[in-house]
């Protein structure tokens, strides 16, 4: 058999992943080398998108069809391949996370703490959601039709997905509103959703790191630099500890964390084509959940990590398996890489096209600007009555993580807690974990939403009455002292 080495099918993928990486090299010295920048604790993968994004949109896509190296259909490959990439590293990123062993840490908390991190978290989705939902409604009902659709109301609620959660959520909904099919199987999807939810995303980024820079330093008076830190970490686990496999042997450590990931990922696929099959039975069904639980991709992952976490607990507990194969800071690194692809391939994937629409841009940028100062009102507020003796670190944790990502808030809270001598690191860890369980009714809103007018004004009222009914317990469960 005769191989074609020099053609594109042979070594395209090598290229558009050399792209991004030469984008992550760039984008690291352009933040190392321009001060405000540098202060603004941009994560260095959003300068890398918003750069690649720029390049694609103003230098390379005028070139198409007046260049013969590249073509319309060149750029539609290359979008397709960013799509892929952010579709699937959220998963594996999530599955990483769900595989490390728990850690021990310092400085503890109540256990029922970690329920109230949870409700500000989630009543931070609901309020950024509400906003979304709210006022594209008044700017459909009144000046933009063009949002006069169940899924246009809805892509609203892209908002606490982009904001709350990141690219990859704000990818996953927003491929599902653009490709929406109703009950009869005619499509009246959002046009251009996806790249709405992802432009989304990215202004979540400059709100959490701009926004929150600004914030720290004008408000709490608190000198933010952007300076790297020395962080000293309690994490019990390292590279290698005694009841774990050995860096390598006959197989590398890395290589085990790799499998594991892909195993996970693997039963995964199977368990999504599996509901899909049964899906399939009844045709109504299928096409109200079958593409939602592709969407969910990344929910499954965790889920099935998490039992694969219990199972390597059971083994061990029996002595079936003698050694601990899952190694935190390894799984903690190939989280980071791959949510860093993540991110730069989420940017540069946008469609400029798709939100060439006024009406979108302004809808755009009034639902941001909102989100952005209301959500950061919100934390200013709650921190202050549940994090009374540490109300600076928290809010800096939480504003960081639900406009950004935790990396963000993580970014933020180091500013101003650089050794953890405060919980509101592993608040950011248990409320991730319970906002699960609270923000749980939010995903059956989103897939509820799209279906019509009046089932995106229902989950408006629905979110209303949740975000009040959380904000009450957490301000009656936490009183002014």
């Amino acid at each position: 058999m005769v191989t074609n080495y020099e053609s594109f099918a042979t070594w395209g993928i090598i290229i558009y992943v050399a792209i991004l990486s030469l984008l992550l090299l760039t984008g690291n010295v352009i933040r190392r080398k321009i001060p405000i920048l540098k202060k603004s604790l941009l994560p260095t993968s959003v300068i890398a998108g918003l750069l690649g994004l720029i390049i694609k949109e103003a230098i390379v896509r005028p070139l198409t069809g007046q260049s013969w190296w590249i073509s319309e259909t060149d750029i539609i490959t290359f979008n397709t391949f960013l799509n892929l990439v952010t579709y699937h590293t959220i998963a594996i990123g999530f599955i990483a996370m769900g595989l490390k062993v728990n850690e021990k840490f310092k400085i503890k908390t109540q256990r029922a703490h970690s329920y109230y991190n949870g409700m500000v978290i989630v009543s931070s989705y609901m309020l950024q959601g509400i906003i979304g939902i709210g006022v594209t409604a008044i700017l459909a009902f009144t000046i933009f039709p063009i949002f006069k659709t169940g899924p246009g109301l809805a892509s609203g609620i892209l908002v606490p997905f982009g904001f709350g959660q990141g690219p990859g959520q704000a990818n996953n909904f927003g491929a599902v509103y653009e490709g929406f099919t109703n009950a009869q199987g005619v499509l009246t999807g959002f046009a251009g959703a996806q790249s709405y939810g992802l432009a989304i995303a990215s202004m979540g980024f400059i709100w959490a790191c701009i926004g929150g820079v600004i914030y720290l330093n004008k408000v709490y008076k608190k000198k933010v630099t952007g300076e790297e830190q020395l962080v000293q970490t309690t994490s019990v686990q390292e590279v290698e500890s005694p009841d774990e496999i050995p860096v390598a042997e006959s197989i590398d450590k890395l290589t085990v964390q790799l499998t594991l990931i892909a195993v996970v990922y693997g039963v995964t696929l199977l368990i999504m084509f599996g509901l899909t099959r049964l899906a399939s039975f009844n045709e109504g069904i299928y096409r109200m959940v079958g593409s939602l639980i592709w969407g969910f991709n990344f929910i499954f992952g965790m889920v099935v990590a998490l039992f694969a976490k219990k199972l390597f607990g059971y083994l061990r507990q029996k002595n079936i398996m003698t050694r601990q194969y899952p190694n935190n800071y390894m799984l903690n690194r190939i989280a980071g890489v791959v949510f860093d692809f993540m991110v730069v391939a989420s940017i540069v994937s946008i469609n400029i096209e798709d939100l060439a629409s006024p009406q979108v841009w302004i809808t755009f940028f009034l639902i941001t600007t909102i989100a952005g100062l209301s959500t950061m009102f919100f934390i200013h507020k709650i921190t202050k009555r549940v994090y009374k003796q540490y109300t600076l670190p928290a809010f800096a944790g939480m504003y960081g993580t639900m406009t950004g990502t935790v990396s963000t808030g993580i970014a933020l809270l180091r500013e101003v807690d650089p050794y953890y001598e405060t919980p509101a690191a592993t608040d950011l860890v248990t409320g991730t974990t319970t906002a699960i369980i609270f923000g749980f009714p939010i995903l059956l809103l989103a897939s509820f939403a799209p279906n019509g007018i009046v089932q995106a004004l229902i989950t408006l009222g629905i979110l209303i009455v949740l975000f009040s009914l959380f904000v009450f317990i957490l301000l009656k469960k936490n009183p002014k002292p």
